[in-house]
């Protein structure tokens, strides 16, 4: 067995990613145009992922705090495999609507490992270090997001026995195999047997108890309250973004997927390379402060992107993925450094989860807006959260503390 490091578990994350990001640029345009879904009901396959998300973080948190991060991740990776197996074939099938329903409920209780991989890599740096650690998460996504929508973009269109978008999905599911290969032979445990917690905790999805616990402790509530509204506010965009492309701007899927792999170069360069220069000297309050009053200024250009051009989609775009570098990082880290090492898991598993609530409830809100007031409303609704969100991180705390344990 390796031993534990941030290239390997970057790896991880990466190829995980990389599977999420190629079904981006199709999958709600498919559940309108082919299955005859509402604007709304297209966005809904993001928010029923995100559900499934939110229920299973803890747990997987949880759960690594006692068993170990490995064998948590070795699961989720290998049932993401079967979930985008699964929905390749509903689209060959052409099983209906229901089924990418449940192929998309199943993937999220699959990948909700990001609690568990943030705790990996809080077991394996200093405090200090922590949002530098941090930002390989963000650089992952950032990479997923290069790769995978230009891959989905371009595969989207090709068809199996008639039918389009089964072969991303096919693709993804190769990825999650390669990543089980990887998970299996190349990923050390990172939390030794002496520092697991001994404490019989509840798997419950839903452990009031638990969360309780990690709020209680200063700063934690106040952050994820912060994250809760800017993730919330940004998941607007998930699924109108193909929607609002092709109704106002007449785009492709594949020129879909080259804006989001150009957000996604932006956003792998802020987290590999400004975040850990910025980690450790600038305090990350004030990352937080900043990301989220850039991602207003973002989406208030995305929404008067139609009245600009094209270009405006590239440019706020980058502005955007700018701004989300500098929080999503930043704000793990600061919830880590808070938490002692044996509750790492379920801290950082517990902010997670509520993170992944705004991504319920943001691809559902943005799809409302979206098909009742107009293309432009879930932007603006959008900048109006970061601005809320910028006003709420000016309370938190700065120079946090490491507990002992």
């Amino acid at each position: 067995m390796k031993k534990p490091s941030l290239a390997a578990i970057f790896l991880t994350v990466f190829l995980d990613l990389l599977g999420f990001g190629l079904v981006l640029p199709f999958l709600a345009e498919q559940a309108r145009d082919t299955y005859g879904a509402s604007d709304f009901v297209g966005t809904l396959l993001a928010s029923v992922y995100s559900l499934a998300q939110f229920v299973f973080v803890p747990v997987w948190g949880r759960l690594s705090d006692g068993v170990g991060r490995r064998p948590v991740i070795l699961w989720s990776v290998a049932a993401t495999f079967l979930g985008m197996a699964f929905l390749g074939w509903s689209l060959v099938a052409h099983l209906g609507l229901w089924a990418l329903f449940a192929a998309r409920i199943w993937s999220g209780v699959a990948t909700a490992n990001l609690g568990v991989a943030s705790a990996y890599i809080a077991d394996v740096t200093e405090p200090k270090d922590r949002a530098k650690g941090m930002g390989l998460i963000g650089v992952a996504f950032g990479l997923g997001f290069i790769l995978g929508p230009a891959i989905g973009g371009a595969l989207a269109h090709v068809e199996i026995g008639g039918r389009a978008g089964a072969v991303p999905c096919f693709a993804a599911a190769a990825f999650s195999l390669v990543n089980l290969a990887w998970v299996a032979f190349g990923l050390g445990e990172s939390l030794p047997g002496d520092k697991r917690s001994s404490r019989r905790r509840s798997l419950s999805p839903l452990d009031v108890s638990a969360a309780r616990e990690a709020f209680a402790r200063p700063g934690i509530l106040l952050s994820v309250m912060v994250n809760f509204v800017i993730v919330l506010s940004f998941t607007n965009l998930d699924q109108t973004f193909r929607y609002f492309n092709k109704d106002r701007f007449g785009m492709t899927a594949l020129e879909t997927g080259g804006v989001l792999a150009f957000i996604g170069v932006v956003a792998a360069l802020v987290q590999g390379g400004l975040i850990r220069k910025l980690g450790g000297k600038v305090d990350e309050t004030r990352l937080i402060q900043a990301g989220s009053f850039i991602q207003g200024v973002a989406f208030a250009g995305l929404s008067a992107s139609p009245l600009l051009g094209r270009w405006a989609l590239y440019t706020f775009g980058a502005v955007l993925a700018l701004g989300n570098g500098l929080t999503q990082p930043s704000i793990s880290a600061f919830i880590s450094r808070r938490a002692p090492a044996s509750e790492q898991g379920g801290t950082l598993g517990t902010n997670q989860a509520v993170a992944s609530l705004a991504r319920m409830l943001g691809p559902a809100t943005g799809g409302f807006l979206y098909g009742h007031i107009g293309p432009r409303a879930p932007y603006t609704v959008a900048a109006v959260g970061m601005m809320i969100a910028t006003f709420v991180a000016l309370l938190l705390p700065t120079a946090p503390r490491q507990p002992e344990g």
